[in-house]
C-alpha cells in the first residue's frame, strides 16, 4: 500500500488518462500506417511503432499498480507534532547555516524543483518522528549532514 496526497493521487490519475486516451491511440495509428507498407521484416517503422507500444504499455501497467495500491492521506487527520509523511519540514544545516523547506511526500510525488522529497530518501529517514528543535544527523552519498528542525506543518 503506497500513502499519498489527493494532488498526487488526481495526478497519477491525469497522467494515465493522458496515457490511455491520447497517447496509445497515436502509436496504434502509427502501428496500423507501419503496417499498411508493406514487407514487415525491413520496415524500421512497423519496429519503432511495436517498441514505442511496448514501452507506452509498461508505463500504463505500472501506474495501474501504483493506483490500484494507493490510498489517500486525510491531512485533517495528521498531526504535525512530529515528521511524517505530507509534512513541510523547516531545518537548518548546521554544517553552513542555510535553511531549507522540503514536504515529504511518496517517491512518486518526490520532485526538488517543487521541494518535495521521497519519504525513503536518506535526509527523510533520518527525519522520520523526530520533533521540533530535534537536532539529526543524516548519511548522505556526499558524507554526513547534521540538521536542525525549525519547524513542522502540514
Amino acid at each position: 500500500m503506497e500513502y499519498m496526497s489527493q494532488e498526487g493521487y488526481d495526478k497519477l490519475v491525469a497522467e494515465l488518462y493522458q496515457l490511455e486516451n491520447v497517447e496509445y491511440p497515436r502509436v496504434r495509428d502509427a502501428l496500423v500506417e507501419a503496417r499498411d507498407k508493406g514487407d514487415l521484416s525491413e520496415n524500421y517503422e512497423y519496429r519503432a511503432a511495436r517498441r514505442e507500444q511496448s514501452r507506452l504499455l509498461g508505463r500504463i501497467r505500472f501506474k495501474q499498480k501504483v493506483l490500484e495500491h494507493a490510498r489517500v492521506l486525510d491531512t485533517k487527520r495528521l498531526r504535525p507534532d512530529a515528521v511524517g509523511l505530507l509534512c513541510k519540514v523547516e531545518m537548518t544545516n548546521m554544517g553552513n547555516g542555510s535553511q531549507m523547506t522540503y514536504m515529504i511526500v511518496n517517491p512518486h510525488e518526490a520532485n526538488l524543483q517543487e521541494k518535495k522529497i521521497s519519504i525513503k530518501s536518506p535526509i527523510t529517514q533520518a527525519l522520520l518522528g523526530k520533533k521540533v528543535g530535534d537536532i539529526v544527523e543524516a548519511r548522505v552519498p556526499a558524507g554526513t549532514l547534521t540538521l536542525r528542525i525549525d519547524n513542522i506543518t502540514l
